[in-house]
């Protein structure tokens, strides 16, 4: 069932991707414009939270409407838009296993001269378009209007809460790694990655199957677990992984001073030593492989990486905890954990 979600939401993004030729006059606008957008849009990803969209509307709904599976990819394109505008404040040259939007449009850009933008101008533009599009395919779906209103506000809420977890997360990286607590640490994984990756795409799609308020806090409870358990195991991926496996530079945690669980849970579990050495890396213009070689010999030695592991594995467990008392037909009950596991795989 899984796989059969998985293939149709693939489907239904092509479809929508080429279809592009025919929304707002987009041929007539710009050709740069539509390919950068399709090509990004149509790059391989986990679709995540489109089919989280999906368990959450058809664990609920007694049947299936038109233009479910278009609305689902809101989430998909709700995503892109945040990529887009990550790299760009990230300085990231990749994305997906290929040049972000940015470096892409600068490549483009450099055959002309004294021009006065950039293409990280031109990439904010087309992330502005992406997030447009994204409300345009929420819209798609045929359910009840009073449904679709609360679903969208909701929508719109993923977005806000997503840019305030940047927000704070880029704001705490003024702050010293002691001054930081581990509630701190969730706060910023609860906005950042927990809303709108989990909480919100199931909670929109049972909202839009009739679910009552009662699942949805349940729903609610069961996404900022996992949404932490899944932002602890990005991390340990972004010192530990390779950028084949993460789709970007492995560096880019580092570099961007980021206070993730490892990094806290290093400064406040070792030596005053290592304390130093993590805390001088942190504070460099450059990072190199050195630098990283160096963070992931302590955060091992340390114990550091055992600690974020169990810490995943009894989010998992809180989260397992809620899926008993969820009204969702039990097949979907059983998707939603076998997916749970697949993302959680450590």
């Amino acid at each position: 069932m899984l796989n059969e979600i998985k293939n149709k939401i693939e489907k239904e993004l092509f479809r929508y991707a080429y279809n592009l030729d025919k929304l707002y006059s987009f041929p007539k606008i710009s050709a740069l414009l539509l390919n950068h957008i399709k090509n990004f849009t149509l790059r391989k990803g986990k679709r995540l939270r489109p089919v989280l969209f999906m368990i959450g509307y058809l664990g609920f709904a007694k049947k299936q409407v038109p233009g479910l599976y278009k609305s689902a990819l809101s989430f998909e394109l709700l995503h892109d838009f945040f990529l887009v505008h990550d790299d760009i404040i990230d300085k990231s040259y990749l994305r997906r296993g290929k040049l972000s939007l940015h470096k892409l449009l600068d490549n483009y850009l450099g055959r002309y001269k004294n021009i006065k933008f950039s293409g990280e101008d031109l990439a904010i533009l087309i992330g502005d378009i992406i997030y447009a599009l994204s409300l345009d395919a929420f819209l798609s779906i045929k359910e009840q209007p009073e449904r679709k209103a609360a679903a969208l506000k909701k929508f719109i809420e993923a977005a806000i809460y997503t840019a305030c977890g940047e927000f704070v997360e880029l704001v705490s990286g003024l702050k010293d790694i002691d001054k930081i607590t581990k509630n701190d640490i969730y706060k910023i994984y609860d906005l950042k990655t927990a809303y709108y990756s989990f909480v919100y795409p199931l909670t929109i799609g049972a909202t839009l199957a009739g679910a009552s308020k009662k699942q949805i806090m349940k729903l609610t409870r069961y996404g900022l677990y996992l949404g932490r358990a899944f932002q602890i195991k990005d991390d340990i991926l972004g010192i530990f992984g390779s950028e084949k496996v993460v789709g970007k530079s492995i560096l880019s945690d580092l570099k961007e001073a980021k206070k993730t669980m490892l990094i806290w849970h290093v400064c406040h579990n070792s030596s005053r030593q290592n304390r130093l050495i993590i805390k001088k890396i942190l504070s460099k213009k450059k990072i190199d492989k050195s630098d990283l070689l160096k963070v992931r010999k302590i955060i091992i030695e340390t114990q550091t990486l055992d600690y974020a592991k169990k810490e995943i594995i009894a989010l998992k467990k809180q989260a397992g905890s809620i899926i008993p008392s969820l009204r969702m037909r039990k097949d979907f009950k059983d998707l939603l954990n076998a997916f749970s596991e697949e993302i959680l795989a450590v």
